[in-house]
């Protein structure tokens, strides 16, 4: 008997109008450089009562030049979230992918470096990007802790918390408690994370466990439901094996600013060999941060305000030198 053919991976980013959609190039001209048999879908949010304005990418020339690279621009509908919470976009886009086929979702504002293939995914078990800072919570005076938090939000889905524990952490330690940025993640079918990252988040915004009363949940709620939806579905921290993504394969940049300001030299010159090509330029070029740090050196003027070997331990104060010296974009 012939095997069934393997499934192709699915990559899902956001396509969006104003920024993502020129990151969205980015992404897709990187994509293209370093690998070959993936798919890469970009998720289009579509107009509707949700937003107040149409969301859909504006500029011809970047849908023009992402369907050259090899993308599928994918509709799909806001049903929960929108423009009240563009963040849910990454979370309703799954449902537009094909069903049962392993994926990967990046944040656009990510550059790849390498072959995505030689990730060696595990897709029954899921995970994310541990590239984050100890954002979520933020204990109050006098308020619950982390544990009291966190195991109220395992107990209202019948998750088992104690198992999510890093046990080497101290307790009431942030890194003790299961938390992910939500710059990529992955698992075998769009379908089922997207309902149970659905379900999870809705009822985390629309009702949630009196420990979270003096928690704010915008802009975090992806990433408050998102370590309750990988450990619902077996996965976990230790599910993806240290330095593919967020390393030596991808790189999840956030701003540009902040790429020139503390990445490796191996990004900044990936970024723009990447950029350099005459058709990725004409496009990116008309976005005025693309244009000024990548095209007009900006981005080597703030490379220079920082030392590598030793950045300033928080992102924020990387962001409010920039800020000062007048470098800052968006």
């Amino acid at each position: 008997m012939v095997p069934p053919a393997k499934a192709p991976l699915n990559v899902l980013i956001i396509g969006q109008s104003g920024r993502l959609e020129y990151e969205a190039v980015l992404f897709a001209a990187s994509l293209q450089h370093f690998t070959k048999g993936v798919r890469l879908f970009v998720g289009e949010p579509q107009p509707g009562p949700l937003w107040p304005n149409n969301p859909r990418m504006k500029n011809p020339d970047v849908r023009e030049l992402l369907e050259s690279l090899g993308a599928t621009i994918l509709p799909f509908e806001n049903t929960a979230f929108g423009h009240a919470y563009p963040n849910g976009n990454k979370i309703e886009a799954l449902a537009a992918l094909p069903k049962g086929e392993p994926f990967v979702f990046f944040d656009t504002d990510t550059l790849l470096l390498d072959d995505l293939t030689k990730v060696p995914f595990d897709f029954d078990r899921p995970s994310a990007s541990l590239r984050r800072e100890d954002t979520w919570p933020k204990l109050e005076l006098y308020g619950p802790g982390y544990t009291q938090i966190w195991k109220s939000l395992y107990d209202r889905f019948g998750l088992d918390f104690e198992s999510s524990l890093d046990l080497t952490q101290p307790d009431e330690f942030w890194r003790r408690y299961l938390y992910f940025n939500a710059g990529f993640f992955y698992y075998r079918c769009p379908w089922v994370f997207g309902e149970t990252f659905r379900t999870y988040a809705l009822s985390i915004r629309d009702d949630p466990p009196p420990e979270l009363v003096l928690q704010a949940l915008d802009p975090w709620l992806d990433q408050i439901a998102l370590p309750l939806v990988i450990h619902s579905l077996g996965g976990g921290r230790d599910a993806l094996a240290p330095g593919y993504l967020d390393g030596s394969v991808s790189c999840h940049y956030r701003m540009l600013p902040l790429l020139y300001a503390r990445e490796a030299d191996q990004v900044v010159e990936t970024l723009e060999r990447v950029a350099g090509t005459q058709e990725v330029k004409s496009v990116l070029k008309q976005y005025e941060a693309f244009r000024f740090m990548i095209y007009h050196g900006r981005g080597q003027k703030v490379r220079a305000l920082f030392d590598r070997a030793n950045l300033p331990r928080r992102e924020q104060a990387i962001r409010n030198k920039i800020r000062r010296e007048g470098f800052w974009m968006r």
